[in-house]
């Protein structure tokens, strides 16, 4: 009777570890889908930000071309490590539009210019939130993957250790577009 009545705790332990390592699981992928949703509306917001360039500095092709190529590297990729480095040739090539915007003050001063560019900082802001999100989730994930004991119920039924979204090194700061002051 004895040896029942441990065998039923430990079947309720593992139950029990296993449940959270699913919760966590999850919690994981809603936070990654949060990540992925603000990525997509900065996606969509980047042909509207070139077009309205465009119409300022249409001579300015290879800026153009660099853009939508990190955009579409950045639409495509699958992993959140792919994502972060795809994000950060697209933070650049951004700022490079941005650059050039500089040498347009009819274009910085473009009522819809400014639309956009407010809701690309916002955007951003967005994009940073959910990152920190996704990276905390993680880090409780794999941290309850690493302990003992949830670390043998993980091992057993195949939990496996989530990436980090993190930025490369030199690209740790949102850039910072200033369209103009009235200066």
């Amino acid at each position: 009777m004895l040896e029942l009545a441990v065998l039923a705790v430990i079947v309720i332990v593992v139950a029990m570890m296993y449940n959270s390592l699913v919760r966590l699981r999850e919690t994981a992928d809603g936070a990654w889908a949060d990540v992925d949703v603000q990525l997509k509306r900065r996606h969509d917001l980047v042909p509207n930000l070139v077009e309205t360039v465009k119409g300022y500095a249409g001579h300015e092709k290879g800026t153009f071309e660099a853009v939508v190529e990190a955009r579409s590297r950045a639409m495509n990729a699958s992993t959140p490590g792919a994502a972060a480095e795809a994000e950060n040739m697209l933070t650049g090539a951004l700022k490079s539009l941005f650059a050039l915007v500089e040498n347009y003050p009819q274009l910085r001063a473009s009522e819809n210019f400014g639309r956009l560019q407010d809701t690309l900082s916002s955007l951003e802001d967005d994009i940073q939130k959910a990152r920190r999100y996704y990276n905390a989730v993680v880090r409780d994930y794999n941290t309850k993957i690493g302990v003992v004991p949830t670390n043998l119920v993980a091992r057993t039924f195949g939990f496996r250790e989530r990436e980090f979204f993190e930025a490369e090194i030199g690209e740790r700061q949102v850039p910072t577009v200033d369209f103009g002051s009235g200066e």
